[in-house]
């Protein structure tokens, strides 16, 4: 039995298949993109770390052909993420330089999200994917159709709860998420018999892969790229291909080389131990930990991409399946290689968004009101602890939890910021009309199911991203700390370091000011100040001489006795 001749079950009247008003789409999607881009200073971590080394490059001092943090090599092995970042920064002086850093990231973020419109656009115009045909006429049209499913798929990878941080940052990951969207839409775009501008899409699709191999991923454009020249060629021999399809095919083939070739060059030593490690196939803890991260990070929307495998599970061939599902596993793999990382998993959400877009033509009322249900005590109470504990912090009612807050962030000193106040009262008020309409009287329509989980994920890193931004960028920043070790740093000496992380590295020299050295036997340096992360002091007497220096204190970063820095000072 053929494709189109398997039943289908999804079952959509011309009435649900009514498409979100754009407005309300492009408002959610600035919302959900600029809070996090704008006034966030550099998280300690990959984010702080990847800024440091786009900040070496702009002024200068790095190497753009090898991206590195003060002569150590970038802990990620990609060129493109570093290079937009850099060239943004100088490209606009006048702006903050980690919001200069970030515009190309913004732009990027705003990338994933078409793509993942578009892809689930072009897989529901698929003849295979259309709804059951009514007796007497009635049925969604193909249009309306496939417009409602990529409204949905939006609504979905927005409301995936592993979307926010990851996406909002300046890492390559947040670079790969773009490119491998872009490939996804590529993918989909050349898999309809009927699209135009070819061409066009097949560069999309060479730069998709590309542009996951320059940004540290080339396996994973090698990987998925194979994937679809694979299907490709079985679809060739099922019908005679043009001379203008095989060309498109061999362009496309030109990037997966590219992609396998540095792939073979940068990763296939490391890819091959992991695969030999049969010990984690059988680990359990493992397992378990890559299944909780799976639950929670892909949240609703790997939920409803299982629903969508189930009930179509009769044309899981299908490209409009097919695809997503390659898209999906790669990523997951990646995660599952990558010992559970939720930053590899970051990859499979867009094919999880279009997956789950296909599951809501074929559910009850009574799953999409279970989803409903959950999406508004779950956001509406996470909005409400975060207004709460917000109040407590900048009145002191109640006592007793704004205490037990400022007690984890020594030194904070809650400021009233009254145009993030209004944002944060502007997003409430959207959320208290989305519940509103949603409990409401209403036509059907396929998104509606996904409109609350997609307003509470939007509301929650507002609210986040305005009310909790200054105490966030106290907390999870170095600012702190870099700020301290300044105070103590003579006036224009340079300060030698040993054992530091390239976040720490890029916290001193950003939020300090400092002209950093990395400290070695044979150096001759006139820096009065010494700077050691505990954990390498055991390896300190081999790279300075310690009857030169004598310990001035340890710095904390927030608490006393925590994650703090040893600092020396010369004799």
């Amino acid at each position: 039995m053929s494709d189109l001749q398997r039943p289908t079950p999804a079952i959509v009247s011309q009435l649900a298949a009514r498409r979100l008003p754009r407005w309300v789409l492009l408002l959610l999607g600035l919302i959900y993109v600029l809070p996090g881009l704008l006034g966030r200073q550099p998280w300690r971590g990959p984010d702080l770390a990847a800024f440091g080394v786009m900040l070496d490059m702009a002024r200068g001092s790095g190497d753009w052909l090898q991206p590195q943090l003060l002569g150590e090599a970038a802990a990620v092995q990609a060129w493109l993420p570093y290079w937009l970042g850099a060239a943004f920064i100088e490209l606009l002086p006048w702006l903050p330089t980690e919001l200069a850093a970030r515009v190309p990231y913004g732009l990027l973020l705003g990338l994933t999200l078409a793509c993942t419109w578009y892809a689930t656009y072009h897989l529901a115009r698929l003849p295979s994917a259309q709804p059951v045909a009514f007796a007497f006429g009635g049925e969604a049209s193909p249009v309306d159709y496939a417009r409602a499913l990529a409204d949905a798929a939006l609504l979905a990878l927005v409301a995936s709860l592993g979307l926010a941080q990851l996406a909002h940052e300046t890492t390559p990951d947040a670079a790969q998420l773009a490119f491998a969207s872009l490939l996804l839409y590529a993918c989909a775009r050349l898999a309809s018999p009927n699209a135009q501008w070819r061409w066009l899409s097949a560069l999309a699709w060479w730069l998709g892969a590309v542009g996951l191999a320059l940004s540290g991923a080339p396996w994973i454009g090698a990987v998925l790229g194979t994937g679809w020249l694979l299907w490709s060629i079985s679809a060739c021999r099922r019908q005679r291909p043009g001379t203008r399809d095989l060309l498109l095919i061999a362009f496309c083939a030109s990037g997966t080389l590219l992609a396998g070739l540095l792939a073979w060059e940068l990763e296939l030593p490391r890819r091959l131990e992991q695969l030999s490690d049969w010990a984690a196939w059988t680990d359990l803890a493992h397992w378990s930990r890559f299944g909780r991260l799976l639950l929670w990070f892909s949240w609703p929307a790997g939920l409803l991409a299982l629903l969508s495998l189930w009930r179509w599970r009769r044309r899981l061939g299908n490209t409009q399946l097919l695809l997503p599902i390659w898209f999906a596993l790669v990523g997951m793999a990646s995660c599952w290689l990558l010992d559970a990382s939720d930053r590899a998993l970051l990859l499979a959400l867009p094919a999880l968004a279009c997956l789950a877009a296909f599951a809501l033509p074929t559910l009850s009322r009574s799953v999409t009101a279970l989803v409903d249900w959950f999406a508004l005590l779950f956001f509406s109470g996470c909005a409400l602890l975060i207004w709460f504990y917000w109040v407590a912090i900048e009145s002191g009612v109640p006592a007793k939890p704004a205490a037990n807050v400022l007690r984890l962030l020594p030194g904070f000193k809650p400021e009233l910021d009254w145009a993030l106040l209004l944002a944060a009262l502007l997003g409430t008020l959207a959320w208290l009309g989305a519940l509103a309409w949603r409990l409401g009287r209403y036509r059907p329509a396929l998104w509606k199911g996904l409109v609350l989980s997609a307003g509470g994920s939007t509301l929650c890193w507002l609210l986040l991203m305005t009310l909790w931004l200054p105490a966030l960028n106290h907390g999870l920043g170095q600012e702190p700390i870099s700020r301290r070790i300044a105070a103590l740093t003579p006036t224009g000496s340079c300060v030698l370091v040993h054992g530091l992380s390239q976040s720490q590295l890029a916290g001193l020299q950003h939020h300090g000011g400092l002209k950093l050295v990395r400290a070695r036997q044979d150096q001759r340096s006139q820096c009065r100040l010494l700077v050691v992360e505990p954990q390498a002091e055991a390896t300190l007497a081999r790279a300075v001489d310690l009857s030169q220096w004598r310990a001035l204190r340890k710095v904390p970063r927030l608490r006393e006795n925590r994650d703090g820095l040893l600092v020396y000072l010369r004799r």
